[in-house]
């Protein structure tokens, strides 16, 4: 009995363990390609503020 309830806590440890570095490790990728995400959007944002401002006349003719 007593191997066995040393057992048990080993795999409850080993899992606690296991689950949280991949619970971490799935986080860290979600987080990388979400901030990758925000900064193509900002970089093609920047992109049409810069080409509205060398050119506003053409971009009003567009929107009306």
């Amino acid at each position: 009995m007593v191997r066995s309830v040393g057992w048990g806590y080993i795999r409850i440890m080993a899992g606690t363990i296991a689950g949280g570095s991949v619970g971490f490790y799935t986080m860290h990728r979600l987080e990388i390609s979400y901030k990758a995400k925000w900064d193509e959007r900002l970089r093609n944002y920047e992109e049409e503020l810069n080409k509205r401002k060398q050119k506003p006349k053409d971009f009003e003719e567009e929107t009306l």
